[in-house]
C-alpha cells in the first residue's frame, strides 16, 4: 500500500510541477515576488497531495523566527527545502549551484533570488556567497543554510561545514537552529504515512567566536534531531513501517 500511495503521489508531484513550471513562464518578465508567490503555491499543492495521497503530514514546533535572521537547518530530504521556505514565508535559501542547470527548476531558483554555492570552490566561492547573502539580508529576508551541505540519512554522522560560521560572523544576527525527522518519512521515492516534525530551536545570539558557535550549533541540532528521530521511529515501528 505504501508503494502504491507513493506512486500516486509521484504522479501528482510531477503533474503539479510540470503545469506550474510551464504555466508561470511569463513570471520571468515580472518582478521576482511573482516567482516567489508561485513557489509557495507549488509547495502548498505538493504538501496537500502528500497529506491526502501518501498520508504524510507535518508539524511545526518552536517559535518561527522573524525576518532578517540566519536559519541553520538539518537536511534529510527534498521536503526540508520546500517546508522551510513555506513555513518562513520568503527566505533566501543557500543551494548547490549545480541545481541552477536544471531546466525550469534552476531558472526559477535564480529568479527567486536564492543563493548558489559551489561546495568545491574554496575561499573565493565562500566570499561570493557571503556577498550575495549580505545583499539579501539588507532587504530584510532571512537566509536559510543547510550547514552540512548535503542530505544526511537519519542517524548518519554529522559533517558541519564552515560556511554557516562565516555567515554568522558576517551578519551579526541570531542563528536559529532547526531540527527535523523528515528522512524517516520522505525516503526518496517512498513516502510513508505519519507526521514529519520541524522544530525551531532556541536562537543562538550573535557575537560568539567560531570555536564557540560551531559546537553549540551542532549540539543543538543533532541533539534535538535525535529525539525527533526516536519519536518518529516509534510511530513507524508501531505501524510496521520500519525496515526489519
Amino acid at each position: 500500500m505504501t508503494f502504491l500511495r507513493s506512486l500516486l503521489y509521484f504522479v501528482w508531484f510531477i503533474g503539479v510541477t510540470a503545469v506550474l513550471a510551464v504555466g508561470f513562464l511569463p513570471a520571468f518578465l515580472l518582478p521576482s515576488a511573482v516567482t516567489r508567490w508561485m513557489a509557495r503555491l507549488w509547495i502548498r499543492l505538493c504538501f496537500w497531495g502528500l497529506r491526502i495521497i501518501a498520508g504524510t503530514k507535518f508539524e511545526v514546533r518552536g517559535t518561527r523566527p522573524t525576518r532578517g535572521v540566519l536559519v541553520a537547518a538539518k537536511h534529510m530530504s527534498m521536503w526540508d527545502t520546500m517546508a522551510v521556505y513555506y513555513v518562513l514565508g520568503d527566505p533566501a535559501i543557500v543551494y548547490k549551484d549545480s541545481l541552477a542547470y536544471i531546466p525550469f527548476w534552476g531558472w526559477y531558483l535564480m529568479k527567486a533570488r536564492m543563493i548558489p554555492i559551489n561546495r568545491d570552490g574554496g575561499a573565493s566561492t565562500l566570499r561570493k556567497m557571503t556577498a550575495m547573502a549580505t545583499a539579501v539580508m539588507a532587504k530584510g529576508r532571512s537566509i536559510v543554510i543547510f550547514p552540512e551541505g548535503t542530505r544526511k540519512k537519519p542517524g548518519a554522522a554529522p559533517d558541519y561545514k564552515p560556511g554557516v560560521a562565516a555567515m554568522y560572523s558576517q551578519f551579526g544576527v541570531p542563528c536559529v537552529p532547526v531540527a527535523l525527522n523528515s528522512g524517516l518519512f520522505w525516503t526518496g521515492f517512498i513516502k510513508k504515512p505519519g507526521t514529519i516534525v520541524m522544530d525551531f530551536l532556541e536562537p543562538i545570539p550573535p557575537g560568539l567566536r567560531r570555536r564557540e558557535f560551531m559546537p553549540r550549533l551542532e549540539t543543538a541540532i543533532e541533539g534535538a534531531t535525535a529525539k525527533l528521530i526516536a519519536e518518529g521511529s516509534a510511530t513507524l515501528a508501531a505501524e510496521g513501517l520500519l525496515p526489519a
